[in-house]
């Protein structure tokens, strides 16, 4: 039996999120999202020879595995899937009832969600090396941040718990500082972030 407690004392308890919920929704489907930053992460920690690259991949990795270990933990207290059923993202909702359309555009090609990455740019990733490999995983690192952040930011403005709260804080927090930080490693390396969809 799953025990709830409330806030205050006049404050009703917190019930326990249902299939469809923005907080069932966002944890499966941020969780694929995490994951697919942690795989391009380790293989640039593992193949690049930049000690700041690899230093961020490593952070970027490090970080994305612990919050989807939460997100994974709750999905499973609230006896819920890992991963949903049907499209991704129909917990982000406008007001007019349909599927919120992210500001970064719809997925391209086979990508499932904004920012992430398609199966020929991963496998482009992987051919590359040096500066090349370097550049690129930054540059599909910082649109991938940028998709999760929009995906961050509707779940933390929708949720009523608070430690999805936390946990989105954190996450659009620790993202924002990397984001600029990709930014910069660009502009060393004379590059640019890739252009919007």
């Amino acid at each position: 039996m799953l025990v709830t407690e409330s806030m205050s004392s006049d404050e009703p308890a917190a019930s326990t999120p249902g299939a469809g919920s923005v907080e069932v929704g966002f944890s499966q489907d941020m969780s694929v999202h995490h994951l697919q930053a942690v795989t391009m992460a380790n293989w640039a920690r593992d193949h690049s020879t930049d000690p700041s690259v690899r230093q961020l991949a490593f952070d970027i990795a490090s970080t994305q595995l612990e919050q989807v270990g939460r997100m994974k933990g709750w999905l499973m207290l609230w006896n819920q899937p890992e991963q949903g059923v049907g499209e991704y993202m129909t917990w982000m909702k406008s007001p007019t009832g349909h599927a919120h359309q992210p500001a970064t555009g719809a997925p391209a090609g086979d990508a499932p969600m904004p920012g992430m990455a398609t199966t020929q740019e991963l496998q482009r990733m992987r051919s590359l090396s040096g500066k090349e490999l370097d550049v690129y995983f930054l540059q599909l690192m910082l649109r991938h941040h940028q998709g999760g952040t929009e995906m961050a930011q509707y779940a933390h403005d929708n949720f009523g718990l608070d430690a999805m709260k936390a946990l989105t804080q954190s996450i659009l927090v620790s993202q924002a500082a990397e984001a600029n930080l990709m930014t910069q490693m660009l502009a060393e390396r004379g590059a640019k972030p890739l252009p919007a969809p």
